[in-house]
């Protein structure tokens, strides 16, 4: 008669637990200056194409965490994780996000300043 043994009612769907992006390389070779400014036009554009603005903020909020941050982030947001990278997800309203790896991870061929 205790609530030992009670499990949680939103055991319906699984949860995906966020890994890092797989390696990836741009058509050529970026300064850590130009994948940021190709990472702040994205996320200052990103809302404009639909979905809602909380949604894409917990997202970028995400994308720049640790992993184990990012999904307490994505889980407290309510956001439906399709791809484990994080490169698709959806909201509660079944809203699609999709992000692009340059906002995930850093490529293989980033130009390291001296």
């Amino acid at each position: 008669m205790g609530c030992t043994g009670s499990t949680s009612a939103k055991t319906d769907e699984p949860v995906k637990k966020i890994t890092k992006p797989k390696a990836w390389k741009h058509s050529e070779p970026l300064t850590g200056e130009q994948l940021k400014r190709m990472r702040d036009e994205f996320w200052d554009t990103a809302p404009h194409y639909g979905g809602r603005k909380e949604i894409w903020d917990a997202l970028r909020a995400a994308a720049e965490a640790e992993l184990s941050l990012a999904q307490t982030i994505v889980d407290s947001a309510g956001i439906i994780v399709q791809k484990a990278d994080l490169t698709i997800c959806y909201d509660e309203r079944g809203a699609k996000y999709e992000l692009p790896k340059y906002v995930l991870s850093d490529p293989t061929n980033l130009v390291r300043g001296s």
